[in-house]
């Protein structure tokens, strides 16, 4: 029995410029809230992957107005400002766009349940295959508690920030 999903309506224009640069707007207030220099020991496993978030909910409601360019270099400058191996946020980024992209139908116009649920899968093969890459890219098997920890805080923080995502979206851009 197939599936059946409706068909995605088209996007309605954005004549505010504010509504235009919204996405790209919370995408770098998300990548500057995850480098921030904090003291305390063990941050950049506390801190849940916003820019991931930013990213799915973009590419859900507004693909048009996040481009593939904009991620690549928001992901850039999130690796140049953290310290991080140079190419790594952005390709997970890009793929993650992609991913969400091809499965969008199915989200478009679904509750919130269903869209966390696909956040939910989405996550975990992004900080999975992130824990692998860094693995390879050290030479070394890393310990696996600091993924799992950020993935659980990333999933549990999806629902707070897909309220304030769609929140900003309805104010500024109109439903989507």
């Amino acid at each position: 029995m197939a599936l059946k999903v409706s068909s995605i309506p088209a996007l309605p224009r954005v004549n505010s410029g504010i509504g235009r640069l919204l996405p790209v707007a919370t995408m770098i207030t998300a990548a500057l809230l995850m480098v921030l220099p904090v003291r305390i020991p063990g941050y950049a496993s506390l801190t849940p992957a916003l820019t991931l978030m930013v990213a799915y909910h973009w590419t859900i409601y507004r693909p048009d107005l996040l481009s593939p360019v904009a991620l690549f270099a928001i992901g850039l400058a999130e690796d140049l400002v953290a310290g991080g191996p140079v190419g790594v946020s952005p390709l997970a980024l890009l793929l993650a766009r992609a991913g969400v992209l091809k499965y969008r139908r199915l989200f478009v116009n679904r509750g919130f349940p269903f869209v966390w649920t696909g956040f939910t899968i989405l996550a975990g093969l992004v900080m999975f295959a992130l824990w692998a890459l860094h693995c390879l890219l050290d030479l070394n098997l890393l310990d696996l508690r600091n993924t799992l920890f950020r993935m659980v805080l990333t999933i549990a923080a999806f629902p707070a920030a897909s309220f304030l995502l769609g929140r900003a979206q309805r104010t500024l851009i109109g439903p989507g």
